[in-house]
């Protein structure tokens, strides 16, 4: 599944960003990396941009890169 389709306050690990693009690699600089977890813990009001905790801090993403990440629930 897609990191934009996670629920707010769900738990996932992410399984990858596939792509070599500029948005793909910027994603993994901000620590979306393999094996990374994280919890959505806010959606703005219009649904974009997402809020994510992520190793330690917090993260926003737009959702058409949250698109872009595959992840599995835990």
């Amino acid at each position: 599944m897609r990191l934009a389709e996670l629920k707010l306050g769900e738990r996932a690990q992410v399984l990858a960003v596939p792509g070599a693009d500029e948005v793909s690699v910027r994603l993994l600089e901000m620590g979306l990396t393999p094996g990374a977890s994280l919890e959505l813990i806010g959606i703005a009001p219009l649904g974009d941009p997402l809020e994510l905790e992520l190793r330690g801090y917090r993260l926003s993403i737009r959702k058409r890169e949250a698109e872009l990440v595959e992840i599995q629930r835990i």
